[in-house]
């Protein structure tokens, strides 16, 4: 019988599912969009119930429309919009509250007392990572303290928390699970990197009790195992977990140190493979668990929040564009953005800006400005973005960045893909298969069921579409740089 890897991969605006076979070619798969709210400015929450049930409607779709059946599926590898936090009640199995999503910034005012108090320096020792609302920690903090009886009721282990990956297995194993990997756990501002165990002292400062936090796994291993009542008449190991980011990671086969990725989601996330010690960064850069999977390897990584973000937003905001990939014809109707700048700051800069109160900016705007001038400059506006993380990257690498590979949706778009190199002056390397963050949840999973027997396996699986080289004629580069750097100096600090 032919069997199959079952990738599910939830993000942050859609959850979908990925069948994978022994070639790592996608045969069928499903999406979700679901829900996205703002109840106040900087603010984003989804709802967690209707994030499993477009989860598990993903997966029952692409087993109906491929004929494939539950007995068919060799293991589950799940991946996940990362520091995304939900929290919820054991007895019940409901969530208590709306999840906070990666990008809200509620908990600025307490990540900034928490530096301010001398704690940056330890935190970074500790986690790899800063005082940054971005992290799941705080936002369990302010849950806790916004749900009645939160601290008490979470100390008697009532409560549990989780990102994305505790809650969608607890979900598919009825409640009886309640884990997450080393890569999840890795953007909680609650591990000790070193030693792969939850950090008693974070939790002291946090103010979080070590009781509601879930048990740590490894990425590729046997997890746990989907129940009949969820998926249909077999049970199915669950073999693979990792962020989204890492698992993108492996999925474009970074075994080595000093290969980097870029993925162009909602966000931008750039990742270096660091290897087998956890890196410490002069250039607010974080560091972070790649994976454990035939040892422990770990990464550098810069984040940008708002890169297809901003597509979206001139969309669904500005009502530019009927569809994202309309936007491409439209940012190339002009010659260029005539000096237009958009910094997309929707909910602050990430690194290496680090600044939750910067604020979207749009500059340069003349009579003759028009739809094609702003988005181009929104397109620019990403890969300007990608290359400042970059920059920073490359001062602490051991190792020199010769090429970025990218993947996510907007790695489709051979004008910004053709931007970004002419902008790192490097080449940049599309794969054939750019869903590389199911891949490489589906890689996780079939080396913990044994469906491939290592990483060179996998790494000889992987193929290219597309090279971008830097063009000879780049003059246009520098002008649009310093722009770029002068409009992102007026975004910093604005809602403060």
């Amino acid at each position: 019988m032919t069997s199959l890897i079952l990738a599910l991969d939830q993000g942050t605006t859609s959850s979908r599912s990925i069948l994978f076979d022994r070639q790592g070619t996608p045969v069928a798969s499903a999406q979700r969009e679901f829900t996205q709210r703002f109840p106040c400015p900087g603010w984003v929450e989804h709802d967690p119930e209707e994030i499993w049930e477009s989860q598990l409607a993903t997966i029952h779709e692409v087993l109906d429309q491929s004929g494939v059946t539950v007995k068919e599926i060799a293991a589950v590898g799940i991946t996940n919009q990362r520091e995304t936090t939900v929290l919820w009640d054991k007895t019940s199995g409901r969530a208590v509250a709306p999840a906070i999503v990666w990008q809200d910034r509620r908990t600025a005012t307490l990540c900034e007392s928490l530096a301010a108090a001398g704690h940056r320096s330890e935190m970074a020792t500790i986690t790899g990572l800063r005082p940054d609302p971005y992290f799941s920690g705080t936002k369990l903090r302010w849950l806790l303290d916004h749900t009645p009886n939160g601290h008490e009721r979470a100390a008697r282990g009532e409560l549990a928390f989780g990102t994305i990956d505790s809650w969608l297995i607890h979900k598919l194993t009825q409640g009886s699970a309640h884990i997450t990997d080393v890569t999840n756990a890795s953007r909680t501002l609650l591990l000790d990197i070193r030693s792969l165990q939850w950090s008693p002292r974070m939790a002291e400062l946090l103010g979080v009790p070590l009781a509601c936090l879930p048990t740590i796994v490894p990425s590729s291993v046997s997890i746990a195992e989907a129940p009949q009542a969820r998926l249909g008449e077999s049970r199915i190991p669950i073999t693979g977990i990792a962020g989204d980011q890492q698992a993108a990671l492996f999925g474009q086969s970074c075994f080595l140190p000093g290969m980097a990725k870029n993925t162009y989601g909602t966000g931008c996330f750039v990742l270096m493979n660091a290897g087998s010690q956890p890196p410490r960064s002069s250039h607010e850069m974080l560091s972070t668990l790649a994976w454990q999977c035939e040892g422990v390897d770990y990464a550098l990584e810069g984040s940008v929040f708002s890169g297809g973000a901003v597509v979206q937003w001139l969309r669904d905001g500005l009502g530019l564009i009927d569809k994202s990939s309309d936007v491409e014809a439209l940012a190339l109707s002009v010659a260029s953005a005539e000096g237009v700048c958009l910094v997309p700051a929707f909910t602050g800069l990430g690194a290496p800006y680090w600044d939750p109160h910067a604020r979207g900016t749009l500059l340069g705007l003349t009579r003759g400005s028009g739809a094609g001038h702003i988005a181009r400059a929104a397109l620019e506006s990403i890969a300007f973005q990608s290359a400042d993380v970059l920059a920073a990257m490359q001062q602490d690498a051991a190792h020199p960045i010769i090429e970025l590979r990218v993947d996510g949706g907007a790695s489709r778009n051979d004008t910004l893909m053709q931007w970004q190199a002419d902008i790192l002056n490097v080449p940049v390397i599309r794969p054939s298969v750019t869903e590389t963050t199911a891949l490489g949840a589906a890689f996780l999973a079939g080396l913990g069921a044994g469906y491939w027997s290592s990483k060179d396996e996998l790494s000889r699986l992987t193929s290219i579409d597309r090279r971008f080289e830097p063009s000879p004629h780049r003059q246009w580069v520098e002008a649009r740089q310093d722009l770029w750097k002068r409009a992102v100096e007026r975004s910093l600090h604005w809602a403060s």
